[in-house]
């Protein structure tokens, strides 16, 4: 990352006058899953102007990308404080282009670090409804403030004029605040959603390091130490990476360079949505272990923060679980190895037990019940709760 050209870049005037909409995602599961919102209001409202700060899938369904905030992300303590002058200036711009071309409405998707402060922003200067101002502010995909920094939902009551969750257990703890918050169901379980994995016995295994730089060039070497060791045992195994930019794509082949013995059994494979098929997984804990884990494919997580991030962590984060299924479900589903529990010899057994077919009977039943729980009874989408936030 060229970090100068990164702080310098200047972003484009909107289009076509004042937006109705901006959307601000950080990441390539919140550029994914805004993008399927951003459709359907699209869809009901074709005049609509919408811009973003978020991806390519964004684009792709017609919004204005300002900037390519998924080429970025990163995450940890450290890893912010280490580029902290890049995000300053980042921020700063987005304020400034908030402020000289007023969009309508703003609706932040997950990346809480970066949103909620622009929020409190926004109401300092005036600019927002609950600052006074005209521009009302959404958040789909809230904070996990079921996981760490709980009091954050008092202040986001102060800012926010609504809160739509995908999990339905988020509704209650907001319950004590004066947050209009609705359970709108998870992207996973629309009728249309097109699942990128799908279980396949015969298929290879599959890697998923991630989707942030820092946190794939850390989790990448663990799962090839543990392919590798996997093969001793089944000689015959095969392995795919799904990979979500070039950028991600060309650090991923970095990495394997050093592994030059796998080489010839290891394949690159674009996140396509073309349902890549795998007959087990190791893999981190974002947004792509639930996706795993509702294609009923059996496997692990395996994560690891720098030492200085996960010491912070542990004394701020107070779950049972990192894996989203896992928590969910209230059981160890994906069975977690974190730091140091994350050794080749670990991961190995892992790969090892999920290739047998008991183990698909296992996560075929664990995807069932997670589709049951992410679905709404309401009938509420997502879209519909923007557009009504937005009063189109």
């Amino acid at each position: 990352m060229s970090e100068h050209e990164r702080v310098t870049v200047d972003f484009p005037a909107p289009v076509d006058g004042q937006p109705d909409l901006l959307v601000i995602a950080g990441e390539h599961s919140g550029d994914e899953h805004a993008a399927l919102v951003v459709a359907d209001l699209l869809e009901k409202n074709p005049k609509l102007k919408v811009a973003c700060l978020g991806g390519v899938e964004l684009q792709a369904v017609g919004a204005q990308l300002l900037y390519d905030l998924t080429e970025v992300s990163i995450v940890g303590f450290v890893e912010v404080v280490r580029h902290y002058s890049f995000f300053k200036s980042l921020f700063d711009r987005t304020l400034e282009w908030i402020e000289r071309y007023q969009p309508k409405h703003v609706c932040f998707v997950d990346y809480p670090g970066f949103n909620l402060r622009l929020a409190a922003q926004l109401c300092e200067r005036g600019l927002s409804k609950k600052g006074g101002g005209a521009i009302g502010l959404s958040y789909y995909i809230g904070p996990q403030v079921w996981a760490w920094k709980a009091k954050r939902r008092f202040k986001m009551a102060e800012l926010i004029d609504q809160l739509g969750v995908i999990f339905p257990f988020e509704v209650e703890c907001f319950a004590d605040t004066t947050l209009k918050t609705q359970f709108v169901g998870h992207p996973f379980v629309r009728d249309d959603y097109q699942h990128p994995f799908q279980y396949d016995t015969s298929a290879p295994v599959l890697l998923l390091p991630g989707s942030r730089t820092a946190a794939v060039g850390r989790i990448f070497p663990l799962l090839l130490d543990g392919f590798k060791t996997a093969k001793r045992y089944q000689p015959d195994l095969t392995a795919r990476v799904v990979y979500p930019s070039q950028q991600i794509l060309e650090l991923l082949q970095s990495i394997l360079e050093q592994y030059t013995d796998l080489k010839a059994y290891i394949e690159f494979v674009p996140n396509t949505k073309n349902g890549v098929h795998a007959s087990a997984v190791l893999m981190s804990s974002g947004t792509m272990s639930l996706a795993v884990a509702m294609s009923g494919i059996p496997g692990a997580i395996a994560y690891r923060l720098n030492p200085m991030s996960y010491w912070l962590g542990k004394l701020l984060v107070k779950i049972e679980y990192i894996g989203i299924s896992n928590l969910l479900l209230k059981r160890s589903l994906n069975p977690e190895y974190i730091q140091g529990a994350a050794t080749p010899k670990a991961l190995a057994a892992e790969i090892v037990r999920s290739v047998q077919p008991e183990a698909a009977d296992l996560a075929q039943q664990g995807a069932e019940e997670l589709s049951a729980l992410l679905q709404t009874d309401s009938g509420l989408t997502a879209a519909d709760w923007l557009a009504d936030g937005m009063g189109v």
